[in-house]
């Protein structure tokens, strides 16, 4: 007797457990211009005060590169024709559990695709490539820019074109400046100082410059 209680007690508690079935939801991710939503989460959700559903809310499925997915849960016989929802980024879409649909198809699964109403975000490689055009073509107008004031001087002009203007050196003497390459001559002509004391004069000049510079 205490056998046949024990079968029948099981065959109860186990009854709900068999009558559960495994449900597959299946389809396509897609965004609003149609591109794949790809490698994204697929949750189900509940309405508020849809006890029924609560069940399987959390349950969730990544997408694939291409926007495919399947969503799977246990789904009896009580759950039949009850309202869930298959968020996908943040956006909500009714399924209605269809056990008859699911059990006739010839794959085992029933389909619904999801199109969002958003569009996909800017890719970070076209956004890093559109700061990288902006800051290029910023450095190309200063650029210009720079090369334009320049050139509209006399000095700019022969040093665009290879000429660089000589050196000047302050004369020990007048504090007159003078091109460096003449000093020695400016000592000896205009402040009668000899040859080799003019020389002198020019190289501690030129020395004092060099020390400056470093």
């Amino acid at each position: 007797m205490r056998r046949i209680l024990v079968a029948l007690f099981l065959v109860v508690l186990l009854s709900p457990i068999a009558s559960a079935e495994t449900y597959r939801i299946s389809g396509k991710a897609t965004y609003a211009d149609n591109t794949p939503v790809s490698l994204d989460y697929v949750y189900v959700e509940c309405e508020v005060g849809a006890y029924e559903c609560y069940q399987y809310r959390g349950t969730k499925a990544m997408t694939d590169a291409y926007g495919d997915f399947t969503v799977v849960i246990d789904a009896g016989l009580e759950e039949d024709g009850i309202d869930i929802l298959l968020s996908l980024r943040g956006e909500n879409f009714t399924h209605i559990i269809d056990l008859d649909k699911h059990q006739n198809s010839p794959e085992g699964k029933v389909y619904q695709n999801l199109k969002l109403v958003q569009n996909p975000a800017p890719s970070g490689v076209f956004m890093g490539f559109g700061c990288f055009i902006v800051l290029f073509v910023l450095v190309f107008v200063s650029v210009l820019l720079r090369t334009g004031r320049r050139l509209a001087t006399k000095e700019g002009r022969l040093e665009f074109m290879g000429y660089r203007r000589a050196p000047q050196l302050e004369c020990p003497v007048c504090n007159e400046m003078i091109f460096q390459h003449e000093m020695v001559k400016h000592l000896i002509v205009d402040h009668d100082i000899e040859p080799f004391e003019a020389g002198e004069m020019t190289g501690k000049v030129m020395r004092k410059t060099w020390a400056e510079e470093e």
